[in-house]
Order: structure tokens, then sequence, then C-alpha cells
């Protein structure tokens, strides 16, 4: 446990170790009398405050780094069986936790806190940041922290350790998802959903020991539960937070009703059912969870997995840094391209990785990686322009005006909200006739075109704020009974997606537990849903007040203006409230306006096609 430095020590113990004075004695020959004692200055906070921060940064930094190689090895190297990378990693977010959380450190935070009104508004926020870190490995509850890290490890591990097998061979995830977008034979899809299932039971008792660890870790500094305690970092309570998620989907709702009558109607042309179910069958969705729908339709003349097929492996995440660049961004470093682990692996490799695309922030300055499985494909194109708008927001926010411990999104959304924008923006027509991808003169439907998208990000809304969010509140906050976890899972898909299993779905299974966020990334799904709506505002702005085009229709590729009006919202990292950024940078408060006008042109569509059609929603 780290000494609390001389400077903060309590007052009561700093005249403790004062010097007594002596008492005369009658012999003692008379002395003059001592001056008068001059009154002692009241302590220096900001000064105080200044010499912590410089110690605790230099610390967090070091421990942070050395946490992240550890989680690097384990996501990138899995071998089933071998201990060794989960140990290392165990052993690393143990000294991490020790640290932020130690009884030392949290005491100096609430001292320091107490007297907020004499420090600066960096160091108030850098300090509430630290007090935020501890609660979630208070070393007052030491042996707590230890179990959770070790049970974190383990179902790590046994996530992207698993064996995924369909028609009696192994498949990775990627293949799953491949095959349910493009398999057409009803029999064979339900299979193929079934498989990417089978590892929800497993899952279940590691993530029963963890939502007791998660909850007892944070109340030990006061937070009731642990999605209360993830909703605090928005400076929202759990109730806020819900009302809020809850109101976007009621923002959403028709438009998410249109989409639904129609995909159920033609999916049921597709696989050329008897009758049009009332809700959606998950295996007729080509998404293991049915949050993207965007594969559903084809715009013809936009096929772009055959155009950027023929561009090879390594042009995704080369195009992607040139468009940044294009903007002003600086190039990647080398050690970019030189640490990450951007391909799949060879199939004859003796270890497994983790394939779910992330961004790394290593030293929370200029080693910077990703974690991808890139294959020349459209889902890969966007996914690549995604992960590097974290990594440039890294890159952006690791500036001397910001200290390591703000070195972050200015709320979770943020970071996600710039990288999808990037996917977005990267998927526009003008932009891809600027690349070469798509003939200028080609026609394309324009409806279609706005369909797909609106398949693409619409349905993630109610799985987000409303499935995830919905279970994991209950989950976490009203303790969800371990008999009822799946029957709550699908009552919720059926209520907010209007989605249904193909079978009968018991608690021998654990469906939710098959999405890696539920295990590894608890608690704050809720995230990428306000990303979303953050995207179509900051979209909106810059299409209108920037480039003055279509929202539709914009090509960023080259804009100095756009790419330093992202910097602005990325340069200050966390180190001012997000409402404000969103406010200054766009005149408008967090509200889902823009994304329901983008998609407004298409409601004359979708009702016109829907007319006669049954809604169920």
């Amino acid at each position: 446990m780290p000494l609390k430095p001389a400077h903060l020590l309590p007052l009561a113990l700093l005249a403790a170790c004062a010097p007594t004075a002596k008492v005369p004695v009658a012999t003692a020959p008379p002395v003059a009398p001592a001056p008068a004692a001059t009154p002692a200055a009241p302590p220096n906070y900001r000064a105080q405050a200044e010499a912590f921060l410089r110690s605790y940064n230099t610390e967090y930094v070091r421990l942070y780094t050395q946490a992240s190689e550890a989680e690097w090895q384990s996501n990138t190297h899995i071998v089933p069986g071998d201990t060794t990378n989960a140990g290392r990693t165990t052993r690393a977010n143990e000294r991490m936790a020790a640290f932020a959380g130690s009884t030392a450190n949290i005491t100096t935070l609430r001292e320091l806190l107490a007297h907020k009104e004499q420090l600066t508004p960096l160091q108030v926020k850098q300090l509430e940041t630290a007090l935020y870190n501890a609660a979630n490995s208070p070393q007052t509850v030491a042996a707590l922290v230890k179990q959770r890290i070790k049970a974190e490890a383990a179902q790590t591990e046994k996530l992207y350790g698993f064996d995924y097998k369909y028609a009696g061979k192994s498949v990775t995830t990627n293949d799953i998802d491949e095959l349910l977008r493009t398999e057409t034979n009803p029999q064979k899809r339900r299979q193929v959903w079934e498989a990417s299932k089978e590892i929800g039971p497993s899952l279940k008792p590691g993530l029963l020991n963890l939502r007791n660890l998660r909850n007892q870790t944070v109340q030990a500094l006061g937070y009731p539960d642990f999605f209360t305690y993830q909703a605090s970092d928005y400076g929202l309570t759990r109730q806020e937070m819900m009302t809020l998620v809850r109101q976007l989907n009621t923002e959403l709702r028709p438009l998410y009703r249109e989409l639904h009558t129609y995909a159920r109607y033609e999916l049921a042309k597709k696989y050329r059912a008897q009758q049009v179910p009332d809700y959606l069958p998950a295996d007729w969705l080509p998404n293991r969870w049915g949050q993207d729908w965007g594969s559903l339709v084809t715009v013809k003349g936009v096929n772009l997995d055959a155009a950027i097929a023929k561009k090879g492996t390594e042009w995704p995440v080369r195009q992607a840094e040139r468009f940044y660049q294009s903007l002003g961004f600086p190039a990647l470093p080398s050690t970019f391209y030189e640490k990450s682990s951007l391909y799949p692996l060879p199939k004859n490799a003796d270890y497994k990785k983790n394939n779910h695309a992330s961004a790394w922030h290593m030293d929370l300055n200029l080693d910077v990686r990703s974690l991808m499985s890139v294959e020349p494909n459209t889902e890969w194109y966007e996914t690549t322009h995604h992960e590097l708008g974290h990594i440039y927001y890294y890159l952006t926010y690791s500036n001397p005006e910001v200290p390591p411990l703000l070195r972050q999104g200015a709320n979770r959304a943020y970071h996600e909200a710039l990288g999808s924008m990037m996917g977005l923006a990267a998927q526009q027509k003008p932009f891809l006739v600027g690349l070469g991808l798509v003939d200028a003169k080609t026609q394309t439907n324009q409806t279609q075109t706005l369909l797909k998208e609106a398949l693409q990000y619409v349905p993630f809304i109610p799985f987000a704020s409303g499935v995830m969010s919905e279970w994991e509140n209950a989950f976490y906050a009203e303790n969800l009974p371990a008999d009822q976890l799946n029957a709550k899972w699908w009552a919720l898909c059926k209520q907010y997606q209007g989605m249904v299993p193909p079978t009968a779905r018991g608690e021998n299974y654990l469906d939710p537990a098959t999405k890696t966020h539920i295990n590894d990334d608890p608690a704050q799904y809720y995230d990428y849903a306000l990303s979303y709506i953050i995207l179509f505002q900051l979209h909106d702005h810059i299409a209108r007040k920037i480039l003055h085009q279509d929202p539709h229709a914009t090509n960023y590729f080259g804009s100095r203006e756009a790419g330093q009006f992202i910097q602005d919202i990325m340069r200050p990292g966390s180190s001012r409230d997000w409402r404000t950024v969103l406010k200054e940078k766009t005149g408008e408060d967090l509200s889902a306006r823009a994304m329901v006008d983008y998609f407004q042109p298409l409601m004359v569509y979708l009702k016109a096609q829907n007319k006669g059609r049954k809604y169920t929603m």
C-alpha cells in the first residue's frame, strides 16, 4: 500500500508528531518571554492536490501500461488449457487495483475533495475520476477485489477460448456471422444460430459469481449496485440513465415499428414461410442478436465487397489511415503496425485470438494498437474506419494539456460516436466515388441506400438501450433471480425488438451471456446507443454547417475544417463536461432529433410498403 505523502497527513496526526515544549523547572534561571507564535498559514490545498496528482498520475500510467500489456497477451494469444496469460493478467490487474483503490489514496482523495472550492476545475476533475476508479477496486475490501479480478480473467478465457461447432466442424465467430448473413436455407440457419448460443450455459456460474463480486466491490464506496456505479460516470443516477435510454427508444419507436413490419413480410417471402409471423424469429435475422439488419438489403450498383476484395487484405486499414490524414490528423506511429494484431490467424495456428474488433491505448500516450481480424470486405472496411476513430481519439487527447487520468472520451459514448460517425461517412456514395470504389455514373437507388442504413443503425437502439440496458439493470440493480435470466432476456427481446427465439429457450440456456459485453464490459452497453444519437448529431452538424452537403450524401475526405471540428471535440479528453462540449459544438443538447430527421424521408416509403400489413408492435 503506498505511503501517504507527508504533506497530506491528517492535521491531527501532524500535530501529534510536533515536538512538545519542555516544562521549565524551578531551579532554571529566569528567561526572557518567547515572542508570540506566528499563526500557522492555512493549508494550501491547491499545492497539496498538485503534488498528490503528479505522483498519482506517474504511478497510474506505469501500472496501467503493465495491465494493458498483460491484457493484450490474454486477447491475442489464447491457448486452451494454458492459464499463463490469465495469471499474468490477473496479477497486473491486482497491482493496478491495489493502487487505484488503496485506502490511503481514497482517504487523500476524499480529504482534498472536501476543499474542492479551493482547487482548480482540472484538479477537481482528476480527483473525482481517481475516486470513481477507486470504487471499482477499493482496498478496504481487498480480498473481494482480488476474487473479482481472478473471476473476470477466467470468464474471459472461457469466453474467447470456446470451440464453436457447426455441421461437425470447428467454426469461428466470423464464420458464424458470415453464414447468418448469407445462408438462405431455414434449417441450416437455425443450426448456425443455435451453434452461436452453445457457449451460454458454460458461462452461467461465472456470470452469477461476477454479479455478486461486482456489486459488493462498488458497495464498499457507497454505490448501491454496479449498474448505478457505471451510470454515475455520466453524472447521472441509475433512474436518470434508464429514463434517458427509454426516451430514446420512444423517440425512435415509430420508425422501428415500420422497419419491423417491413422485415417480417420481406423475410417471410425470402424464406418461403407459409404465414408471416407476428414476431421476428431470431434465426431469420442476419446477426446473432438481431442488432444489425443491414445485410438484408443490397443496394444495386454498390457491390462494395467485390470492389474491396480486389484491393487485398491490407487495404482497408491503410485506406482508413489515409482518410484521417486527409482531415489533418498525423500518420499513425510506426509502432501501430508493428505491434497491432490486425488480420486473422493462419488456419494452422496453435493458438486463438479474440476476433472482436477493439482499439487499445496501451500507455495512455503514443503506444496505440488495434486487435482486429480484417478481411477485404464491406464490414471490415467500415470497422477499420471505426476502430481508427478510437485510435486517433487516443492520440489527439494524449497532449500536455490533458493529464493521463483524463485521457478518455468526454464520456464513454463519445468514443463510439466518433468511431461510428467515421464508419458512416466512409460509406456514403460521394466518398466511395472519390475512392474509386463506385463509379460516379452508377445510378443508385437513394431510398434503398437509406433503407440499408436504417436497417443497420435503427434496430441497434432497441437492442442496446432496450434489451441490454434493461437486462443488466435488472441483473445488477434488481437482483434478477438466477432461474429467470433467460426468460427475462427473451421477454425483453420480444418487448423491444419484436423478436422471439426459433425454439423454446429454457433456463438451461444463458443466451444473454453469448454477448461478449455481458461478461467483460458490463452494465454500460447503453454507451453504444447514446453514441449513435451523438453520432447523428455530430454528422448532421458537419454536413449542414461545415460541408454544406446533404447529410445522406457527404464526402468528408480532405475537409480540414471538418477535421478541425472533430479534433476540437477529441482534444480535451474528459477534462471538460460532455454536455458542455456537445452544446458548444452543435448548439443542441442530447436528442434523437438528428437521427429521426436523417431517416424521415424513409417513412413515406415504408408506410407505402406496409399498407395493408399487420403491425404487431
